[in-house]
């Protein structure tokens, strides 16, 4: 059965969305988070038995890290630990311990079409934990750069965003972009969890994934993830 995972500690409601998901993403201070906000999501986590992992992203709180910022490979390896290391100390002290890392935003998709921006992030990763997972987009560079560096890899799809035939993400910036309507939300996390074809613009694609995400932030999260919860376990 694919599972369900969310980001959370981004400043919204969470407890709602935690009895369906399998896998957490903790903002950890580079687009939001604070010491008490990570912990907060972790306690979060550990009462619903869902793993915990931490949400490094571009150091852009104003632009909630989903504008890309020029850096050298090297400085983005640097945001990743440091933010990455955040949480799992934090982890620790509550004697708990993460799971996985899943870029932000911005970060998230130049890690999954630059190669050096993928390597980047894998080394920030590896080195602080590589025993620590790493989640990406389906097919993307940042997966075939964590399994070349030898650290496990998660393809994660989206249940609320809307795909192009080339398996790209719809920007956010167009309308439609994001699916709303939990019924809608449903169907396509039931046709990526079987195989089937999504109605993508441009034509139709397929994706394989073993992750499916659903945006905190997104109005009615618990809705949606409640309503894609239910239709896998049906299906």
């Amino acid at each position: 059965m694919i599972e369900l995972n969310a980001d959370i500690g981004e400043g919204h409601e969470d407890d709602a969305l935690m009895p369906y998901i399998a896998r957490a993403s903790i903002a950890c201070g580079g687009h939001f988070g604070d010491a008490g906000s990570m912990r907060t999501a972790l306690l979060r986590c550990a009462e619903y038995g869902v793993a915990a992992g931490a949400h490094p992203s571009y150091p852009d709180r104003a632009g909630f890290g989903r504008r890309r910022l020029a850096a050298p490979p090297e400085e983005i390896t640097r945001w990743v630990a440091e933010q990455t290391e955040t949480l799992a100390e934090a982890a620790a002290r509550l004697g708990l311990v993460l799971a996985h890392v899943k870029p932000h935003g911005a970060l998230y998709n130049d890690a999954a079409a630059d190669a050096a921006v993928a390597g980047a992030v894998v080394e920030g990763v590896a080195r602080v934990d590589r025993r620590l997972a790493v989640v990406g987009l389906a097919g993307s560079q940042l997966v075939s750069a964590a399994l070349a560096a030898g650290l496990a890899a998660l393809n994660e799809a989206f249940a609320d965003r809307r795909y192009y035939a080339s398996g790209r993400l719809v920007s956010r910036k167009t309308l439609g972009a994001v699916i709303a309507d939990p019924d809608a939300a449903a169907a396509q996390a039931l046709a990526l969890a079987t195989g089937g074809p999504l109605d993508a613009e441009g034509g139709a694609v397929t994706i394989t994934a073993e992750t499916l995400c659903v945006h905190s932030d997104t109005a009615d999260a618990f809705k949606i993830a409640r309503a894609i919860h239910r239709a896998l376990h049906r299906g």
